[in-house]
């Protein structure tokens, strides 16, 4: 008798296809247990119908006999609403792992499970009913946890057992939310902690949050159980949670199939009418799965892909021309432009030194653009400012006059000694002097970067007051792009997708780890990626506009917006801020540099004052 288990989770599908013996009794021989006959893992990028019919082609294969009925059974964070609308039996994921053990692994008093967004022990008594505990609404001690990790470091998850293997000493690291971890994260790559001790100091403060969030002071002892794709790519994560348990490898079991135990477990509870083969080809097509019901959408962010380059048009038309007569264009990549040797000067210099990132823009006399450099940190701030500095000569050549220099930002103290830079400004002054340089009656300057954003309300030309976010990277731009990533896209792909939405859906107003569950309900609901993607830009100006400005009245930013920052690359994020305001906003070619572009002018602006 075949049974198969879909485990359909926030970023993946796991599926197990199982036989066991039609007919169950007591004293069935031992070599009787349910054997897995094949496996499938797979990223489904919030497409999970989609994905998992690609998948059933393949688990069929293992099916010997096409006349033979199969029992399907799903769980999951996400598999409620799949199940739902493909009308077979849904069993909650810790009952389903929690059956595994009943049946083949009666010897095991703790399972432990950790998944991409969630954590959960389970205790096993004799006589007694399993005892289930899983995390709350926390990204802490989970796969994603780990995945934000490998995300700051630059590498691969696959890459973190071999980094963690060769570590020599471990850190402490906030692991009771990634928000926060962030910032310890960050630190240790600026005092250029090795990524071996990061990698090993992250897993070990994995395996403490897991045990102090789900154990209690309940004491655990072997044996224990370990399930879950983490302890299955990352051995090393399993090292560590033993050492804070205090117990050997001799005290726990990883199954063969670790990845997929909910999967198997859902496989064996499977009850109801068994389908058909050509049933089951079928079983995640559109006409089976039934039309999608979307508790909350708002208005498209576009008409069509016409009405969103009209749009863009008319704003490049507006804001776009900070390159002058002269045809210089601005680059957003490193490598050397053609024919921009020789180029007369004086020459104003300005840098943005930001705690992941370096912004580097040189402008003329006429504040026309004439090379700009944007690089990553990596954790040494000086070395970036003269990499890109050494990029710029090379480009301009080696003597160029620069008659003025002016940094801001996380660095701007230590570039402007280090370098001998002739200013140095706060960066609410620099994004002023942009936006007033684009758009001289401004009267609100909104700028979004990856975890911070700020405010400026401008009155009769000048500065009247100024509102910062405080510590939540909800509405920033690493808030899009940590959700972009998990879903499997690049950021400017999961950007243009959100323009094009024809039902984009409510997110609401929540913390990063909380829009987990927002983003499982919309999946459940069998929203598209396109209408997650835009609900995300909708979700970035709510939270701005309702969550750290508490606006009473959209007057209060007047009539000429602008905005900046790179999360404003994202064009969908600007329309929505103009759909909830009902008001025109305008931007400039280069929202991520317009920091150091105002630095620039601040420089060139102080020499003409100097004359």
């Amino acid at each position: 008798m075949y049974k198969l288990g879909i485990d359909i989770g926030s970023t993946t599908i796991k599926m197990a296809l199982v036989e066991v013996e039609s007919q169950k009794s007591k004293d069935r021989p031992s070599d009787s247990k349910p054997v897995v006959l094949a496996t499938d893992y797979r990223r489904h990028n919030a497409e999970p119908m989609k994905v998992g019919q690609e998948m059933i082609e393949g688990i069929l294969k293992a099916v010997s006999d096409q006349h033979s009925a199969i029992s399907v059974g799903i769980t999951g964070s996400v598999g409620m609403g799949c199940a739902q609308r493909l009308g077979i039996g849904f069993h909650q994921e810790v009952i389903a792992a929690a059956e595994v053990v009943k049946q083949l692994y009666p010897d095991v008093h703790c399972l432990v499970d950790i998944g991409g967004e969630d954590s959960k022990m389970i205790f096993f008594e004799e006589g007694c009913v399993p005892e289930m505990r899983m995390n709350g609404n926390c990204a802490g001690g989970t796969g994603a946890f780990i995945d934000q990790t490998a995300t700051l470091l630059g590498v691969e998850t696959s890459e973190l057992n071999a980094l963690a293997a060769k570590a020599e000493h471990i850190y402490p690291i906030a692991s009771r939310c990634g928000v926060f971890s962030k910032t310890d994260i960050q630190n240790l790559i600026s005092r250029s902690v090795s990524k071996e001790d990061i990698a090993a100091s992250m897993l070990h403060a994995v395996s403490m949050q897991v045990v102090s969030a789900l154990a209690r002071g309940t004491e655990v002892h072997p044996k224990i159980f370990l399930c879950g794709g983490p302890f299955a790519y990352i051995p090393k994560l399993r090292k560590h949670l033993l050492q804070a348990l205090e117990m050997t490898e001799e005290d726990c079991i990883v199954p063969e199939y670790t990845q997929f135990i909910p999967a198997i477990g859902t496989a064996l509870l499977a009850k109801g009418e068994p389908l058909t083969y050509a049933q089951m080809r079928s079983l995640f097509s559109n006409d089976h799965c039934g039309v999608a019901q979307l508790s909350g959408t708002l208005p498209p962010l576009f008409a069509d892909e016409a009405d969103y380059r009209k749009w863009l048009s008319e704003k490049e038309k507006k804001y776009g021309n900070l390159t002058g007569e002269a045809g210089l264009t601005a680059t957003r990549s490193n490598s050397p432009q053609d024919g921009l040797t020789g180029i007369a000067g004086p020459f104003y210099l300005g840098v943005d030194s930001g705690s992941t990132t370096t912004k580097l823009v040189l402008i003329n006399e006429k504040g026309e653009l004439v090379f700009t450099d944007y690089s990553y940190n990596n954790g040494n701030s000086l070395q970036a400012f003269h990499s890109a500095l050494q990029r710029m000569r090379d480009t301009l050549g080696q003597d160029i006059e620069i008659a003025g220099s002016c940094s801001t930002g996380y660095g701007e103290q230590l570039l402007k000694t280090a370098f001998r830079l002739d200013y140095g400004i706060v960066e609410t002054m620099a994004h002023f002097m942009a936006a007033k340089h684009l758009q001289p009656n401004v009267s609100f300057v909104l700028d979004i970067g990856g975890q911070d954003m700020k405010a400026i309300f401008v009155e009769n030309g000048s500065i009247q007051r100024i509102e910062i976010n405080e510590a939540c990277s909800s509405g920033c731009g690493s808030f899009i792009m940590t959700f972009a990533r998990q879903l499997g896209y690049e950021v400017s792909d999961f950007a243009h997708m959100a323009t094009l939405a024809q039902h984009p859906y409510d997110l609401g107003t929540r913390c990063t780890v909380f829009m987990n569950s927002k983003v499982k309900q919309a999946m459940r609901e069998g929203a598209q990626v396109d209408d997650i993607a835009a609900g995300f830009s909708y979700s970035v100006i709510k939270n701005c506009l309702y969550k750290v400005l508490k606006l009473q009245s959209f007057d209060q930013l007047g009539e000429h917006i602008m905005v900046q920052g790179g999360t404003f690359r994202n064009h969908s994020v600007v329309r929505a801020l103009e759909i909830l305001t009902g008001k025109e906003v305008g931007f400039g070619p280069i929202p991520e540099l317009m920091g150091a572009y105002g630095c620039a002018l601040y420089a060139q602006r102080q020499r003409i004052v100097r004359i």
